[in-house]
């Protein structure tokens, strides 16, 4: 693969994955309720809800998302309805005492469950499998050996995808620790609870591309 060829398509994935959607979405409204501690977990759900959906695409299943209304549709609503959850397990999470960090309560959620929440919303997105399959192809030589290509092109997506929501993590942690009492806290969480449930009826309105 030309090097031309990669740096196009690095600074491409980069400005597609920059632009937040449900996944980051996720990432900022667990990170500003559960701190640091929660950021391992939930970039690595990301990382293999990415990896999952990349391989799908490779072995045909955007293909057939794509092409099928009904598999669409079912992958789709059952995404929206997790985010739908998320939105109001968070409108009802507890939080901490006056001053009391958030990190507090990082103890009622379990690193599993962090991990498992961003891995879902992120594989039960069927635009991203489709993404992949529209999109890896455009930068692939077919007078090369496909296979090194797909995995330079696919390990370089998961590589800014996992660097993408660590910093999003990471910023939300940050201004999290700016408001450290109840009510503020309380009113994070349900802003991003809101917006959870928004992002799963916007998922649940989304039509085939």
């Amino acid at each position: 693969m030309l090097f031309e060829t990669w740096l196009t398509y690095a600074i491409a994935a980069f400005v597609i994955i920059i632009i937040p959607g449900p996944t980051i979405l996720l990432v900022i409204t667990q990170s500003m309720t559960y701190g640091i501690k929660a950021a391992i977990p939930l970039v690595l759900g990301v990382f293999f809800g990415d990896l999952i959906a990349m391989l799908g695409s490779m072995f045909g299943l955007g293909l057939l998302i794509a092409t099928s209304a009904m598999l669409f549709s079912i992958v789709k609503f059952v995404g929206a309805l997790y985010l739908i959850y998320l939105g109001f397990s968070l409108w009802r999470a507890p939080v901490g005492k006056m001053g009391q960090s958030t990190e507090a309560i990082i103890n009622k959620v379990s690193p599993w469950q962090l991990g498992r929440r961003s891995f879902l919303v992120t594989v039960l997105n069927p635009k991203g499998i489709i993404f992949f399959l529209a999109f890896l192809p455009q930068f692939v030589n077919p007078e090369l050996a496909m296979a090194p290509q797909l995995l330079i092109l696919g390990s370089t997506f998961l590589v800014l995808a996992v660097v993408n929501a660590g910093a999003y993590a990471v910023m939300a942690v940050r201004m999290s620790q700016l408001f450290q009492n109840s009510s503020t806290n309380r009113r994070f969480n349900r802003i991003g609870g809101t917006a959870l449930i928004g992002a799963g009826l916007i998922t649940a309105a989304t039509q085939r591309v």
